[in-house]
């Protein structure tokens, strides 16, 4: 576990012991940046597999600091891969995000650029396989509205949305972990690998906790778009649809293996393009209240604020 944050270190390292003393001592801890190649590469002797999910990704933050989330997001997955690359690493599996595909903010751009970094470094080595997971929102995830919504109910406020017509994919933490597996059993060098997600809008998921945990739907109090973000978002853009592959429950992008002599490719053409088109928040399947609220539900963090709700 490599990370700057010993707060966060500590009490993961106390919780294993308490809850799974078995594994606690498979653990090891290192205090790190990945902005600080020195760092990175002092932990890396002996890895085996990276999951590289250290990022800014507060969109609001970015758009005031940009330079920060370069630093972080661009730099520091270089960092990553450089180090993996020179330990023999066996496989690096990059978690990266919808903002990325046409980004509007900050963020999404360091994202973006981010993808570009993998995308490039894996053409350089055999050794070290390289690539990427792109997704939407983990529900109650650190930074995510979810938990917001329940505080601001319990507290007798109202639920504040952006715009409610604004949609987003979501998904479960036990989903996205799915994603990056499927990555690292299955995912080629290069790959840029995006899991096939239901939507909904922002005022259906305000409902559906409304409706769990005893708030008022007519109390939602729309306060508008905050800095960088989009009305809905992308997974698989229309460039990427060209040669993306649908694999069921993922589409996989592989890397363009060709190199800078684009001579040979104007003289022998490629027409072939997949049949896809761009998936995003919008165009996929939009769940109701009703569906957003069990799937909201089915979730282990929102079962034991209901259990808190009734031990009152």
């Amino acid at each position: 576990m490599f990370s700057r944050d010993e707060k966060k270190q500590d009490d993961m390292r106390h919780e294993f012991q308490a809850k799974m003393p078995e594994a606690a001592d498979k653990i090891s801890f290192y205090i790190g940046d990945v902005r600080d190649l020195a760092s990175v590469k002092n932990a890396m002797h002996g890895v085996d597999y990276i999951f590289h999910a250290a990022a800014l990704k507060q969109v609001p933050s970015c758009e005031f600091f940009p330079i920060e989330a370069v630093k972080t997001n661009v730099l520091g997955t270089e960092n990553v891969l450089t180090a993996a690359i020179d330990e023999g690493v066996e496989a690096v599996i990059c978690l990266s995000t919808d903002k990325a595909a046409y980004p509007v903010n900050a963020m999404g751009t360091s994202k973006a650029m981010m993808e570009k970094v993998i995308v490039a470094k894996s053409r350089t080595t055999k050794k070290t396989k390289i690539c990427c997971t792109r997704y939407g929102n983990v529900m109650c995830s650190r930074g995510s509205v979810i938990p917001l919504w329940i505080d601001q109910i319990r507290n007798g406020n109202p639920i504040t949305v952006t715009e409610p017509a604004m949609t987003r994919f979501i998904m479960s933490l036990e989903e996205a972990v799915d994603l990056v597996l499927f990555a690292f059993e299955h995912g080629e060098a290069g790959d840029i690998l995006v899991q096939k997600a239901p939507a909904c809008t922002i005022q259906t998921q305000a409902e559906a906790v409304c409706a769990l945990f005893g708030g008022n739907k007519e109390d939602i109090k729309v306060i508008g778009i905050r800095h960088g973000e989009k009305m809905y978002e992308t997974l698989l853009t229309n460039e990427e649809c060209a040669h993306a592959v649908d694999l069921g429950n993922f589409y996989r992008v592989p890397c363009d293996k060709r190199g800078l002599n684009y001579d040979k490719f104007f003289t022998q053409g490629n027409t072939e393009r997949a049949k896809l088109s761009e998936f995003n928040s919008n165009n996929t399947k939009l769940l109701t209240v009703e569906e957003t609220k069990a799937k909201i539900a089915s979730l282990a963090y929102i079962q034991e604020e209901l259990a808190k709700e009734k031990m009152k």
